[in-house]
């Protein structure tokens, strides 16, 4: 790389949509028992209210595709700090159950935004040989925001706040937020997107700061415009197109599996397993930031390691710790029903912590690097956008669904994740690319789209 500095701290930057992402998502896990208490819910009504960002991550996810071909990725990164913010404030002031709702959508949005937005931008600002790994910043920052919401709602918790603990849940988060927002100002905008809108000089200049694929920043250029057929084509050809079946096949199949694990539901609802298993209140808070941790150091290794072992072995490793991990979760429910022992407590601990490092390690440290990757210049964008929407409506019917079932029967609801993992591994083995180590370009010509 020219600079190493500054494509590093533009990355750090844009991913910091991914730390607040994670903490966005996973801040409500603390406050699901005051939800209840406060606007008097059913379990259908809690997984309801969990679901309301959700609801509002799917519209994020798949409406943020044109305004970053528009607009420019970075100047999108702007607008969802600003709905990050605006939601960590409503809904720590929220005055009834429907404000409530509408502040957790509004962040959902957000999230639904970055998840999109953030990977993409740091996809097109990295040359190809670092780009798994600036790329997988990106997850990294979201299990540290999911860390940071858990160790925050510990704290909160410990601090004894009373009736009003739960808003200082949700009001923490406006302080990143508006970091987040004050730092993107020194980023770059996407080279890219600079030559998609004939803005050649300045992606030059971009190139030149962040590095070149091949050090040479004319045939760099060359190739850009070559894969965007930029005499004929524009950014709105249309990304639902036979020649882009490959793409999208791949892309809704990994962002499906990644939530047939159980992972946004083990995340929402992990006090509320460990309060299942016999855990105190506290001790399922303290519980819960031991998951935090783990996701976090497993997501560092596998960051480290996503460029040299490509994204398959991680895949396939991921996979086999999820069979074996929910597998375990699920005989342990089977066996103790509502009646845990200190001995069923500590094995569904032991299993969700090897449940969550095989996420971290696999599907976890992949997913949003493997959507970066797969979709041509043209349509990365909306690409993107569709396996993230993907991602999120599926995260928000096993989360929706989960306490609703999980009370009926835990045992059936881990069978249901595990045997879903089994095709996971199958498909990881016998369908899903490697992209490790080549560019974007190239991957175009791979996946036979020209």
């Amino acid at each position: 790389m020219k600079n190493n500095k500054y494509v590093i701290y533009s990355t750090v930057v844009a991913a910091l949509g991914g730390l607040l992402f994670g903490f966005d998502t996973a801040v409500i896990s603390g406050t699901t028992s005051w939800l209840e208490k406060v606007y008097e819910l059913s379990s259908f009504w809690l997984g309801f209210t969990v679901t309301s960002a959700l609801i509002g991550t799917i519209i994020g996810a798949i409406m943020i595709g044109k305004p970053a071909d528009k607009y420019g990725r970075r100047n999108t990164l702007f607008i969802v700090a600003v709905l990050y913010f605006i939601s960590a404030l409503g809904s720590a002031f929220a005055w009834d159950w429907y404000s409530f709702l509408i502040f957790r959508f509004i962040g959902g949005i957000g999230v639904g935004g970055a998840s999109v937005v953030s990977p993409m931008y740091i996809a097109e600002i990295s040359p190809a040989k670092y780009r798994g790994r600036l790329v997988a910043v990106t997850q990294f920052n979201i299990v540290f925001g999911v860390l940071l919401a858990f160790f925050s709602n510990y704290i909160i918790t410990e601090l004894n706040l009373g009736a009003v603990e739960w808003r200082w849940m949700f009001g923490v988060e406006a302080a990143p937020a508006a970091i987040f927002f004050i730092l993107l100002f020194k980023n770059p905008l996407s080279p890219r997107w600079l030559v998609a809108n004939d803005r050649i000089s300045e992606a030059k200049s971009v190139i030149e700061k962040c590095g070149s694929d091949s050090d040479n920043i004319e045939e760099e250029i060359e190739a850009i415009k070559a894969s965007l057929d930029f005499e004929h084509d524009s950014l709105q050809e249309p990304l639902l197109s036979k020649k882009y079946i490959k793409p999208i096949l791949l892309a809704i199949a990994i962002a499906m599996f990644n939530q047939l694990s159980g992972i946004n539901a083990i995340m929402y609802y992990a006090p509320h397993i460990f309060k299942m298993a016999g855990a105190g209140s506290e001790s399922a808070m303290l519980q819960t930031v031991l998951i935090g941790g783990i996701n976090l150091i497993l997501t560092m290794l596998a960051l480290s390691v996503i460029d040299n072992f490509g994204r398959k072995k991680l895949m396939i490793v991921g996979s086999i710790g999820y069979i074996l991990s929910l597998s375990s979760v699920a005989w342990a429910f089977y066996t103790y029903g509502t009646e845990f022992t200190e001995t069923g407590s500590w094995i569904i601990l032991i299993s969700l912590l090897v449940f969550v490092a095989s996420h971290a390690f696999g599907q976890g440290a992949v997913i949003w690097v493997f959507l970066s990757e797969i979709f041509p210049n043209k349509v990365r964008a909306r690409g993107q956008a569709l396996g993230t929407f993907t991602h999120w409506f599926m995260a928000a019917v096993i989360s929706w669904t989960f306490p609703i079932i999980a009370e009926a029967s835990g045992g059936h609801t881990f069978t249901f994740y595990a045997v879903c993992m089994v095709g996971q591994l199958f498909w990881v083995i016998y369908i899903m690319p490697e992209t490790k180590g080549v560019s974007l370009e190239q991957i175009q010509k791979k996946l036979g789209i020209k």
